[in-house]
């Protein structure tokens, strides 16, 4: 009956301590399709899962370039991702004409992690219902940042986040020592590996589904999709799957059948369970 007592304002906090509305949005990450990070001496990876809301709709991108040495992918509403993304580059614009030179992560992601937590705070804003990782290669070389729309954000050596993604970390667990002396295609591969293991058995990554993005010392970001990404896909589906296979809590609709950038409003009751029928959800990314 008193469900959503607490959950009219984002700064209403509930008898538990708990603000619903940031859980909400921290749910909605949950929904998108899963995205991995990974880190070595050199290079910094993203691979990430793209969805088409419809067989009618190409599918969504997922990894949008941010500046020369930094890129960034999203599990959540596009649509809040966007705006991230361009208060980002803006800042790396200002960077580069104040100072010229490029913005470090550290300071990037104090900004927007300053800029997501008022989100949190007013009444007037609701927290940004998206997931980042972000890569990228500065002075003190490669990172993998995660946000979250709590206004948390860490400095990962791996990580995964979207429908899924316990199965992609628990493989990136079982490797983590292995990443840190792994070369370019060998960090690729890793992190495509952990990404296939949030899809269902009878779902393998392709060229349509899926999209890489590298940077690294002496490189510039290169982001790779449709074709490009077919050499780095050769013989993945003759290995055998290492991790759960989509078998965590971090259940979704299939990989090819959710997309959009479309939410509801900021008081929306948490998404059902697997055990309610679906009435009325939020298409996330």
């Amino acid at each position: 009956m008193f469900r959503n007592q607490y959950d009219n304002d984002v700064t209403v906090w509930s008898p538990q301590g708990r603000l619903h509305q940031v859980e909400y949005a921290m749910e909605a990450v949950k929904q998108g399709s899963a995205t991995v990070g990974v880190k070595s001496a050199t290079h910094a990876v993203l691979v990430a899962l793209k969805r088409a809301s419809s067989e009618l709709a190409a599918h969504q991108k997922k990894i949008m370039p941010i500046d020369k040495h930094i890129a960034v992918s999203i599990s959540g509403l596009t649509a809040d991702a966007r705006v991230l993304s361009r208060f980002m580059r803006v800042e790396c614009l200002n960077q580069h004409f104040s100072h010229n030179e490029a913005l470090s992560l550290n300071k990037l992601m104090e900004r927007v992690g300053s800029k997501m937590q008022i989100a949190t705070q007013r009444y007037d804003k609701r927290p940004y219902g998206v997931g980042l990782l972000l890569a990228g290669y500065d002075e003190d070389g490669p990172h993998i940042y995660q946000t979250c729309p709590s206004a948390n954000y860490y400095d990962c050596k791996a990580m995964a986040v979207g429908a899924r993604s316990q199965s992609a970390r628990t493989y990136l667990e079982r490797h983590l020592d292995e990443f840190l002396t792994a070369t370019r295609e060998e960090l690729i591969r890793h992190a495509l590996r952990a990404l296939r293991d949030t899809l269902p058995n009878d779902v393998e990554l392709t060229n349509k589904n899926c999209s890489i993005a590298i940077v690294g010392k002496g490189e510039n970001l290169s982001i790779y999709d449709d074709d490009d990404v077919n050499p780095y896909l050769e013989g993945l589906d003759q290995e055998e799957r290492r991790g759960g296979a989509g078998g965590s809590r971090d259940t979704a609709p299939p990989a090819e059948g959710e997309g959009g950038e479309e939410g509801e409003s900021s008081g929306a009751p948490p998404p059902p369970s697997a055990d309610e029928p679906s009435v009325e959800t939020m298409d996330t990314d």
